[in-house]
């Protein structure tokens, strides 16, 4: 199975959680990652600029008709739903809330899903609503991979233990064994061994 994009969701606790996730990734990651991160509206673009002096890929906020490309994350701005459109680009939106929030997980999930279908992977992390969970549903109905934060060590297990109870999914792993499974699994016939 070859996987094509990953999408991440992450709620309360997040940013010290994508501290951990994002810097464990190698330049060399193979896949696009799209993020939506529940943040303040008023939130300017300091996450992402944080963020990319810690990791080797490159993290950036997403821009509207940006393309969507490898060894890159993108994340939402506050303020706007960040989807995949079928040309494989990004795009923003201020559509109504979802979940209560803008920009919603469940949004981005969905119309990922809709793109790469079995080729892509979905992460839900820490969080303290439901956001994700249904998104997460999408992409395992479409073939795709669902990956979870174990909720005993999320800051907070609301959403993770949302997503678990929505769907059944593949992996349910510690905060910093996700991202040496995504490098494994996202390499041509790399394996993970959940064992290890």
């Amino acid at each position: 199975m070859g996987y094509a994009a990953v999408v991440i969701g992450v709620s309360a606790g997040g940013i010290e959680a994508l501290k951990v996730l994002l810097p464990a990734l190698p330049a060399s990651f193979p896949l696009p990652i799209a993020i939506v991160q529940h943040r303040d509206r008023r939130s300017d673009g300091f996450l992402a600029h944080y963020l990319n002096t810690m990791t080797k890929i490159a993290v950036s906020e997403a821009e509207d008709k940006e393309p969507f490309c490898a060894s890159h994350a993108y994340l939402a701005p506050a303020g706007y739903h960040l989807l995949i459109e079928p040309d494989r680009s990004l795009s923003l939106n201020v559509d109504e809330r979802v979940n209560y929030s803008c920009p919603s997980i469940d949004v981005l999930f969905e119309s990922a899903a809709n793109v790469f279908a079995q080729s892509l992977i979905g992460v839900v992390l820490t969080g303290a609503n439901a956001d994700g969970a249904q998104g997460l549903k999408a992409i395992k109905a479409r073939g795709g991979l669902a990956v979870v934060q174990d909720p005993q060590t999320a800051a907070a297990m609301t959403m993770p233990r949302a997503a678990l109870n929505a769907t059944p999914v593949d992996h349910v792993v510690p905060l910093e064994r996700i991202a040496p499974l995504l490098t494994q699994i996202s390499t041509p016939n790399g394996a993970y061994d959940t064992a290890s």
